[in-house]
């Protein structure tokens, strides 16, 4: 499990645009979704081989000044404890003001590594500017610029030594776990429930009541893993409470950390926007998918309801249409072992791995019969191909002239990779190697 890593501080000081440039290292894993409420808030990077999250605590202090104390020690106290290692930003062209000192108290009665940093020293002036900042009482400080990165190597060396290493996962760490997200209210406890048999966790028709990533060890009917119930993700501007947020960052922790995704959608709502970008955030993380279309019992059927639903579904999830629908009722107990054995399908099929003589004698004369089309009057030969050895499915073609592979054919050889050896609800990467 990587460590957390907390930027704080009062508002202005750079902390986002030291957080966007640290994520940027992670790209596939942070690009940020619009409207999904990590959005600038939370992400991973990585340095010098090892990984860490990182948590943005700013834009949430908001209100007149009466208010900023309060709410930066909501911050600050959640961040502390969530956090291994705590960056503590402030800005040399302002000074030490009130509301840094306020941060510092806090801080200074933490028993975690606490790194003080001097923002937007781009030259000697403010290098020297910066001794002021000893006045709070934190001991020594890094200097850095985030606009351009200077400094933030000294930084990340420390910071890197002062967190934990990563403990061995115990044998329940092991078992697959599906993690069971979607907006707040889509029945996401109850679903659990239902499955476990038991009332495990508190359901209520007020949307939040799941404030945590729950783990719960499923033994049942030949399947074992761990079903995570997580907080419903919902639109950033609907975030407010401080809570709420870490909640929501736990359910991101979650996606990140699980083998497949069960999203849960309210048929009476639709597939909609925050829930695409739900979907988005799964695929983006390389994850299996199940969507599974709940309240199915609420919504007046015709003859062809089912196959409309599903076929809108599909069209809003284009190109990766290849994920399995189930549609559910949980109170009525309706198909919710079908989502778990489908669930399990989707995971066999991520953990799949292909014998290269087998890919390369099923590929390569589907490629012969229509190869890719010449670019700037070259053309490309695919030689070989072979599955990497990652998590998730990831073949690597390799060829004379890789660059001149497009878009369009890589998704050709993706859909004949899923034709093939059924990667069903799982995305697959396609790589150009040069031979």
């Amino acid at each position: 499990m990587s460590s957390i890593v907390a930027i704080v501080g009062r508002p202005n000081v750079g902390k986002s645009t030291f957080f966007n440039r640290l994520i940027r290292r992670r790209e596939a894993i942070v690009d940020a979704v619009s409207g999904v409420t990590r959005d600038r808030h939370y992400g991973k990077s990585e340095w010098n081989g090892k990984e860490f999250s990182l948590i943005d605590t700013g834009g949430y202090v908001k209100g007149s000044d009466d208010v900023f104390e309060a709410e930066i020690d909501r911050q600050v106290e959640l961040a502390i404890a969530e956090a291994d290692a705590i960056i503590f930003m402030v800005d040399v062209e302002s000074g030490v003001t009130g509301m840094d000192e306020d941060v510092a108290n806090l801080l200074r009665k933490v028993k975690k590594p606490v790194f003080l940093v001097v923002n937007k020293v781009d030259n000697n002036k403010r290098a020297q500017d910066a001794v002021e900042f000893y006045a709070l009482g934190l001991g020594e400080y890094f200097t850095i610029a985030s606009i351009n990165g200077s400094g933030t190597g000294d930084l990340l060396d420390a910071v890197i030594e002062a967190l934990p290493d990563a403990e061995e996962e115990s044998e329940e760490d092991q078992l697959p776990r599906f993690a069971v997200v979607g907006r707040p209210n889509a029945g996401k406890s109850s679903f659990i429930n239902a499955l476990i048999g038991e009332e495990r966790y508190i359901v209520t028709d007020v949307a939040g009541t799941t404030r945590d990533a729950i783990d719960t060890k499923y033994n049942r009917f030949g399947f074992e893993f761990n079903l995570v119930d997580t907080a419903g993700i919902r639109r950033k501007s609907k975030v407010k409470e401080d809570l709420e947020f870490y909640s929501v960052m736990r359910s991101v922790r979650a996606i990140e950390q699980c083998d497949v995704c069960l999203l849960v959608l309210d048929a009476t709502r639709g597939f909609d926007g925050q829930v695409q970008n739900i979907f988005w955030l799964a695929e983006r993380n390389r994850k299996g998918i199940v969507i599974l279309v709940n309240k199915w019992d609420l919504v007046e059927k015709e003859t062809m309801t089912m196959r409309d639903i599903e076929r809108s579904i599909r069209k809003e999830i284009e190109p990766f249409t290849d994920v399995p629908i189930v549609f559910i009722s949980v109170v009525n107990k309706q198909r919710i072992y079908k989502a778990i054995e489908t669930a399990v399908e989707v995971y066999k099929n991520r953990s799949k791995k292909i014998k290269t003589s087998k890919i390369n004698e099923v590929m390569l004369p589907i490629i012969e019969n229509y190869p890719p089309p010449a670019y700037k009057g070259k053309f490309v030969k695919i030689k070989y191909i072979m599955q990497l050895p990652t998590p998730q499915p990831q073949f690597a073609f390799f060829c004379n002239l890789p660059q001149y592979v497009r878009e369009p054919y890589k998704r050709y050889l993706e859909n004949k990779l899923r034709e093939e050896f059924d990667f069903n609800g799982v995305p697959v990467s396609v790589y150009m190697r040069k031979k």
